[in-house]
């Protein structure tokens, strides 16, 4: 019998030892056992806070784009880390997002879970019934002269009546995505507790001023719940195009002199200015070559951008261009803020304004018809640039 108790004893001992104190990201499955093991030995409180801490990070203390690479980013942020360090992190970051969560407070977030299961429960505070979202966007802040510095951007879920839907206790992923003329701009999340949410403080001075297109940014405003990820859009809200982001300058040193390799030196006098041996070979002066000239009218390259975007041939569309505030080819064809959205382009007009060796202007009037079935006339003005002999679209201008 004794020998019987030392032998349970004993592997009670070795089941707990085998337990994991600290995340083992080797793969999912680790990543997942360490951490129940590590759950397991918290209270009841400390599981909720912990579980909370690690979606705070997946959320918003890792960038990558889907769930399974969330979860992957997650694993290296937090490899061989213990629960008071987790913890100690997902403060760090909740402050840093101005996220209103600390581990020391009392659970707030509900149900969380970082491996996917996203499964309504029976009182699972973020399954909030509601119709659709809308979002008040307002101005703040003092650039001195009295214009904005920012934009106040606050999401709503509403019935069907338009009324504000209430709900408390939520831990809803908010995500804000900011464009210009179809190039995302940035993207920014939080978590929405309730429906007195104060919503994202988008400043203008995080915008690449570069990047946007006539003084205007279009925002989408995502919110997910249990059952469903509701969405809504603003168009054309203004910026103070004087408060965006502007490189700096790169500081040069005026006094550093700029040595050729080949100049002969004075082994006696370093510090004397070096002379370069003339080469008796060379031209007294080089003219550059001049640029080829297009041959064809550059109204041409417009009318083929256009029907290319009204068949959805986006790869030649986009191939007409070259044009940086476009972005890369799978923004410029995005099927929800991108060319990707059009479904017919009718062309009513197309002008030359004026041609020079490196540029031209184009003036197109024309028909978009969306794949919502929505039409928008658009007076355009197109700036071309000559490259390698070919015309191609550099700038795109809505005229009112």
């Amino acid at each position: 019998m004794k020998k019987f108790s030392f032998l349970l004893v004993f592997s009670l001992l070795l089941f707990t030892a085998c337990k994991k104190d600290h995340v083992d990201a080797t793969n999912t499955k680790t990543l997942q056992s360490s951490i129940n093991d590590m759950t397991s030995s918290l209270s009841t409180i400390k599981q909720i806070k912990f579980n909370e801490a690690l979606y705070i990070l997946k959320t918003f203390g890792v960038e990558a784009d889907g769930d399974v690479e969330e979860l992957k980013a997650l694993g290296k942020l937090i490899d061989g880390k213990k629960v008071p360090e987790i913890l100690a992190m997902a403060d760090e970051v909740a402050q840093k997002n101005g996220i209103e969560w600390a581990s020391t407070a009392p659970p707030s977030l509900g149900e969380m879970n970082i491996f996917g299961d996203d499964k309504a429960k029976e009182t699972d505070p973020n399954d909030v019934k509601a119709n659709s979202l809308s979002i008040i966007t307002r101005p703040t802040g003092d650039d001195g002269t009295g214009a904005p510095t920012a934009i106040q951007v606050v999401p709503r879920l509403v019935d069907t009546a338009g009324n504000p839907v209430s709900f408390t206790g939520a831990g809803l992923e908010a995500t804000l995505e900011v464009f210009s003329n179809g190039v995302k701009l940035s993207t920014a999340k939080n978590l929405m507790q309730d429906n007195n949410f104060k919503g994202f403080n988008l400043k203008f001075s995080s915008i690449p001023a570069a990047k946007v297109v006539d003084g205007k940014i279009d925002i989408t405003v995502s919110v997910k719940t249990t059952a469903k990820t509701f969405k809504m859009s603003k168009i054309g809200l203004e910026v103070n195009s004087s408060a965006l982001k502007v490189p700096a300058v790169p500081k040069t040193d005026s006094t550093a002199v700029t040595q050729d390799p080949n100049a002969v030196i004075d082994p006696n006098n370093p510090t004397a200015a070096p002379t370069t041996p003339a080469d008796p070979n060379a031209a007294a002066t080089t003219t550059p070559a001049a640029p080829k000239q297009p041959a064809a009218d550059p109204k041409n390259t417009v009318s083929k951008f256009l029907s290319s975007v009204s068949s959805q041939n986006l790869k030649a569309a986009y191939d007409a261009s070259s044009n940086p505030s476009w972005g890369s080819y799978e923004s410029f064809s995005n099927p929800t803020s991108g060319f990707g959205s059009v479904k017919n382009v009718n062309v009513k007009n197309i002008t030359t304004n004026g041609t020079t060796a490196n540029g031209a202007s184009v003036n197109a009037t024309y028909d978009v018809t969306d794949k919502n079935g929505k039409t928008t006339s658009l007076k355009v003005t197109f700036g071309l640039k000559n490259v390698n002999g070919d015309w191609k679209i550099s700038s795109y201008k809505i005229n009112p």
